[in-house]
């Protein structure tokens, strides 16, 4: 049986400020197979960032421990794809996606071949020599996402990154991210606050309590791939998985309001 590549094991993180202290997540125990994609959905404020600031190695846990399985010597074990602010301002579109890869101080030739690859994969490279602030939002976000394509982690984590798109630019990054990890098969966890989107792209979906986060349970997405949102939403399946998550998160934060 193959190791999994991410396990976490009774995990807990708690912050300590002024001499109080606040459990963000609390024994956390999960396994993540290579190449799933898993969604994290839960109220705010349930800890899921800081459970990917963990996985990043930016955050560290309290108690408990994680492993990450790493199968290529030198490649990265995590790239992580923030809501925003994840380009640097001072370099090109280019030289972003490149900048991990630069960074490992690999072949001038194969950064230049797998930037290119990338820049084409999601449609920038006419776009290769602006700078982000000539750039709309859904163009930084591609950045972001080819960049850490590029960089060939072993793991990918992303924290909502299209939030803050409109509708039309959410669906196309949507399908654009699908393509590549069709391509890849990156192990992908990936925060999003939009049912529909874990429904689109998940293997699993992965419900998380009110703080403090816990896993309470998890939904399997076995609709058939390649999928698109015309066929998540006609799906009467996947129109019941809508409800019972939506009924998960009116649950939670109903129920943290009674606690509070």
């Amino acid at each position: 049986m193959d190791h999994p590549k991410i396990s976490i094991r009774h995990l807990t993180k708690v912050f300590y400020k002024k001499g109080n202290s606040v459990t963000a997540l609390q024994d956390i125990s999960i396994d993540v197979k290579d190449g799933e994609f898993i969604c994290l959905i839960g109220p705010s404020g349930c800890g899921k960032t800081t459970l990917l600031r963990i996985l990043a190695d930016l955050e560290k846990p309290s108690t408990g421990e994680f492993t990450i399985d790493q199968r290529k010597e030198g490649r990265p074990l995590q790239s992580m794809v923030f809501q925003e602010r994840g380009v640097i301002p001072w370099l090109t579109v280019e030289e972003n996606v490149a900048f991990g890869l630069k960074m490992r101080h690999l072949p001038r030739a194969y950064i230049k071949e797998r930037t290119a690859y990338y820049l084409e994969k999601v449609g920038l490279d006419r776009f290769a020599k602006l700078y982000p602030k000539e750039l709309s939002g859904g163009m930084k976000q591609r950045v972001s996402i080819a960049r850490a394509f590029a960089n060939d982690p072993e793991i990918l984590l992303m924290d909502e990154p299209f939030a803050a798109l409109d509708e039309q630019n959410k669906f196309i990054l949507q399908e654009e991210l699908l393509n590549i990890w069709s391509e890849t098969k990156k192990t992908v966890l990936f925060i999003t606050h939009s049912i529909d989107e874990a429904l689109l792209l998940s293997d699993r979906i992965l419900l998380m309590s009110s703080q403090p986060g816990q896993i309470i349970d998890e939904k399997v997405i076995d609709l058939p791939r390649p999928r698109n949102m015309e066929q998540v939403r006609a799906d009467p399946k996947m129109a019941e998985q809508f409800v019972e998550i939506w009924n998960h998160l009116h649950d939670e934060v109903q129920g943290s309001r009674v606690r509070g």
